[in-house]
């Protein structure tokens, strides 16, 4: 059962692929709004939406939606949310999760999963998830982040690369996977509230900006990750037009 915890949802209105993204409309009501219904099919005990703008707070609160304004100039989503926690007076000790706001889809049943994690694992400050991967070319693609895991389920690394590299069958190329199948990584969070004040003021790492994966600082500095593997890859996000049409058309075909 997952720990009592909240969930923050960033959004930004601003978009250089698809401008307004929050305020985009599936199905009746706008994207930022859908996905706080989704987080609040999970066990979350508060569920608030964390943006700089007074169209998306206007937007949430016609539907019942908690928000909290933060300030526009964040270099990062983490610096966001750590000023989401200070002006929600959040303790130390509680657990909240990140859920995207472009993730009208997203399953409430991993929400817990990922909370329940850091209850789970007391010497990890994360807690993500990832799904096994089914496709060479998806293996391949530094789109896709991988993560390998240790014994324990916790984070050894995280990469654009194909990890792990089999030595043996990748000689003439990756036209197959290895055995156990590698994993992709699901940009899915839950933060202990103190690690989340301390991590915007955390040195990057060397490695953290080679790869552009915000997630090795934690690494770096010795924090553990702990993630939880899903059966299968979760419904898709919002980041561009034609993803747009897509998730309409989903939501068309059966309201989640």
């Amino acid at each position: 059962m997952a720990p009592a915890f909240t969930v923050l949802i960033p959004a930004r209105l601003a978009s250089s692929r698809l401008p307004d993204k929050p305020l985009a409309d599936i199905a009746g009501l706008p994207m930022v709004v859908r996905v706080a219904q989704r987080a609040r099919l999970s066990s979350a005990a508060r569920v608030v939406v964390a943006t700089d703008n007074e169209r998306v707070a206007q937007a949430c609160a016609a539907h019942a939606i908690e928000t909290v304004m933060t300030q526009s100039g964040h270099p990062s989503g983490s610096d966001r949310l750590a000023e989401a926690c200070r002006l929600l007076a959040l303790p130390d000790a509680a657990i909240v999760v990140n859920v995207q706001g472009d993730e009208p889809l997203i399953d409430p049943a991993l929400i817990d999963a990922v909370a329940a994690l850091l209850q789970a694992h007391p010497e990890a400050a994360i807690g993500t998830a990832a799904h096994p991967i089914t496709s060479p070319a998806e293996f391949a693609n530094p789109n896709v982040v991988k993560v390998v895991t240790d014994a324990r389920g916790l984070a050894l690394y995280f990469s654009r690369a194909p990890i792990a590299w089999w030595r043996d069958g990748f000689t003439t190329g990756i036209h197959t996977l290895p055995d156990p199948a590698p994993l992709r990584h699901i940009g899915l969070y839950a933060y202990r509230v103190a690690f989340l004040r301390a991590f915007p003021d955390m040195q990057q790492a060397p490695m953290e900006t080679t790869e552009a994966l915000e997630q090795l600082r934690a690494l770096w500095h010795g924090h553990r990750i702990a993630v939880t593997v899903a059966a299968n890859a979760p419904g898709p996000g919002v980041d561009t037009p034609e993803d747009l049409i897509r998730v309409r058309a989903l939501f068309g075909a059966a309201m989640p």
